[in-house]
């Protein structure tokens, strides 16, 4: 088994030269992120992920989390490494101040939840959905459930999770039928069953607050019916102890292809006469809210593509180096070498490590883009922020997570038959990595957004900001040719043109036929989001050509890192970025074929 070591460096990289760490620090309430405290938080961060969570990773996924009579106990070290994870503040880092939080920008807590989420995709997940938790209460709950609740979660004693899917209804929300009574004290009764519940039910913390979805009598049908509340699993008294067991039980777990030390819960409310819960905010507002954590889960579910990809990528790289096989092509004579000396397998680290390097970019640039919409004085440059962000989730949470599990995929080949058996390890990453693409809306649900609130919705006036922007790229592009590494320069350049023209032309396709022929456009949904990942992924891989470019000429740092940087830019050129014209055909052409047959003929 190889020991995850978090890539601090490239990370760095990242945070200064393309995300604008810098910058962010001259931004209202963010002033503590000095690229100082930064470093810091980051060394520490890395030593956590690699010397707690990561040796937990394995035994987790063969020891997995047990339900018996409806509690769940979590794999062992589970409950000693989440104290400790508590202890340490990781779990308060992004949370406000007035809470006990840390209250640090996305920036600073992205590439630590990265880390996290390298080290032990499974653990990690409880922490995320605490986080959505919180945050929905931080911007929709009253003064009285914030003081309630808050606090505990923030510093992690509590944990939150976030209920919607129940058995009729998957990803229609609006055939939701958890019910909710009103209460003479103003509380709520709740009833219902919730299914695919993360850490629904765990040992790690002794009380969890349960965001649900439920509809109150005279709620009117579909979404527009739907309000949340608050259910925690004990009552909380006044003096914040607490009380007595809530009616909210789990009555299974589901047994998984991955991340099987997560529990997934199959949760029962008010099999007992009710589950006492609280409004947040506004009575039928709740799908609005949920958002809220729907948002914040699918940016960090995003950054689990990423992250297993980091992860599966240095064990394939290790083994890469550690396995001789063959003799290497072009030398007589020549004994057994490491498998990296054979091309193919050189293709696919190369394949591995420009991917993780793209999808980092993109990930840390909208984690930007969302403080800065946070935190910017401006209203104008708040809302150009947000609307940035709002492109990009899609396009993050959908394309890092389909790419993850073909990278993952990609690990278990370079192991060869090794890694289809499970000692290795390798297999785990692939296993664990494929739900991701499935939680909080599929890539289909991400596609869908992004074509229709994304672009369709606004006129494509976003979108066609942001391929403004790559165009206006290329005249930085035409300067740096002129560097020492000019020749790989210039194939980016013109891979990058090439691939903004394709994202262009589908663009135009999806705006010209959404309001007229919508089928034909959702045909082209995935491919589209697809294709946005890929340029856009292109177009930051061209920033940190530029960037790697910069420092090279200044004479500054470890040039080899920076001609790296550079050589990896232009196999993404050269490997990746063609396929935006394949997309792009798809996008505009694809309809018909997929349309045509009756459903009779499949």
């Amino acid at each position: 088994m190889s020991q995850y070591i978090a890539p601090i460096r490239d990370m760095q990289f990242v945070l200064h030269e393309l995300a604008g760490l810098g910058e962010l620090a001259n931004l209202p309430n963010c002033e503590e992120a000095t690229p100082d405290v930064v470093d810091a938080i980051m060394e520490e961060g890395g030593k956590f992920a690699s010397g707690v969570l990561a040796p937990l990773n394995k035994v987790g996924d063969q020891n997995g989390a047990i339900w018996n009579n409806g509690t769940v106990a979590t794999a062992p070290g589970w409950k000693e490494a989440y104290q400790q994870f508590a202890e340490s503040g990781w779990t308060a880092i992004g949370c406000p101040q007035e809470f006990g939080g840390q209250g640090l920008p996305k920036l600073v807590s992205t590439p630590v939840s990265e880390m996290f989420k390298s080290a032990n995709l499974a653990f990690s997940l409880g922490p995320m959905l605490t986080q959505g938790a919180i945050e929905a209460l931080v911007l929709r709950g009253s003064d009285a459930l914030k003081a309630k609740f808050l606090d505990k979660m923030v510093a992690g004693t509590w944990t939150g999770t976030m209920n919607l899917t129940e058995p009729q209804a998957g990803s229609d929300l609006a055939a939701v039928r958890s019910k909710a009574i009103p209460q003479a004290d103003g509380s709520y009764l709740i009833s219902g069953q919730k299914i695919f519940i993360t850490y629904g039910e765990h040992d790690m913390t002794d009380n969890i607050i349960h965001l649900v979805l439920a509809r109150l009598p005279d709620a009117p049908e579909g979404v527009k019916g739907i309000s949340l509340f608050v259910v925690p699993k004990f009552m909380v008294n006044d003096d914040g102890s607490l009380g007595a067991r809530n009616d909210v039980h789990c009555v299974s777990i589901e047994h998984k292809l991955g991340i099987h030390a997560s529990p997934t819960c199959v949760m029962s409310y008010g099999d007992k006469g009710g589950a006492v819960g609280y409004l947040v905010g506004e009575a039928n507002r709740g799908l609005e809210y949920m958002f809220i954590m729907m948002n914040e889960a699918r940016f960090s579910v995003g950054l689990e593509g990423l992250a297993i990809s980091e992860r599966a990528y240095q064990k394939a790289l290790q083994y890469a180096r550690e396995r001789t096989q063959g003799t290497e092509l072009g030398i007589k004579g020549g004994g057994k070498v490491a498998i990296i000396k054979h091309p193919d397998v050189r293709r696919m680290l190369m394949t591995m490590k420009a991917h993780v390097e793209a999808m980092r970019a993109l990930a840390y640039v909208t984690a930007a883009a969302l403080d800065h919409a946070h935190h910017h004085a401006d209203d104008a440059e708040r809302a150009k922020a947000q609307a940035f962000a709002d492109l990009m989730i899609p396009v993050v949470k959908g394309w890092c997570t389909e790419t993850g599990i073909e990278m993952a995929s990609l690990g278990v080949q370079v192991h060869g038959g090794m890694g289809y058996i499970e000692e290795t390890g390798a297999a785990q990453y692939l296993r664990d990595a494929r739900i991701s693409a499935i939680y909080e809306g599929t890539t289909g649900i991400q596609a869908n957004d992004l074509i229709g609130r994304k672009m369709a919705r606004e006129g494509g006036q976003t979108v066609k900001a942001v391929i403004g922007m790559m165009r206006r790229l290329d005249g930085n592009l035409a300067e740096a040719e002129g560097g020492m590494m000019g020749e790989h320069v210039a194939v980016v350049r013109a891979a990058l043109a090439q691939g903004v023209s394709a994202l262009e032309q589908a663009v135009e396709y999806i705006l010209a036929t959404f309001g007229s022929d919508i089928k034909a456009a959702h045909v082209g949904a995935v491919p589209m989001l697809k294709l946005m990942g890929i340029v856009c992924g292109g177009w930051q891989m061209a920033r940190a050509v530029i960037a790697a470019q910069r420092k090279l000429s200044e004479g500054t740092g470890d040039s080899n890192f920076y001609k790296t940087k550079i050589v990896t830019a232009r196999f993404f050129a050269e490997h990746v970025l063609p396929h935006a014209a394949s997309y792009s055909h798809t996008v505009c052409k694809g309809a018909g074929s997929a349309l045509t047959l009756d459903e009779a003929m499949f």
